[in-house]
């Protein structure tokens, strides 16, 4: 039945699209298993406290020594290297879907942070970035003085006199 139900994907088709359909399927999906072998960008979420950015990159099975973080010119990068290691004969993989090979993401930093003092942390294949904020970036609480009706009322007499 299933061969009968992939037949009748092709029905009301030129044999052209046909074909042009089989090619695509088999080679475009052999080009992509060979590209998830070559580049890949790890997923990053960053969000903003109240005194610091941080920065969170998903790095499975990337090694720390395989990792080179560096800010230049307020640009944040991250570069690092997946290596595919062949746990089996090649034959034997049934399906290759993670990327592997070399990697860089790089972000804009605002003139707000405190590039000195970045703290990074590896740990269960997510790389952490604590970016502090410099002092002046920082939110301030200004305290509001509020007067009181007899405060008020001394402070007109001493000016009246």
């Amino acid at each position: 039945m299933a061969n009968l139900d992939r037949r009748e994907s092709f029905r009301g088709t030129s044999p052209d699209s046909q074909r042009n359909r089989l090619f695509t399927d088999f080679f475009g999906r052999a080009v992509q298993e060979q590209n998830n072998l070559t580049t890949w960008a790890p997923a990053v979420d960053i969000y903003e406290g109240e005194n610091e950015l941080v920065v969170k990159a998903d790095l499975p099975d990337v090694e720390p020594e395989d990792l080179d973080i560096h800010v230049e010119n307020n640009l944040l990068t991250i570069r690092g290297e997946r290596k595919f290691e062949k746990q089996a004969d090649e034959k034997e993989y049934l399906r290759l879907e993670r990327a592997y090979g070399s990697f860089a993401r790089s972000f804009s930093l605002a003139n707000t942070v405190n590039t000195e003092a970045i703290k990074a942390d590896y740990k269960d294949g997510v790389l952490t970035l604590n970016i502090p904020k410099r002092e002046e970036a920082k939110p301030k609480q200004i305290k509001v003085n509020v007067a009181t009706a007899d405060a008020v009322s001394l402070a007109a007499a001493a000016s009246a006199r």
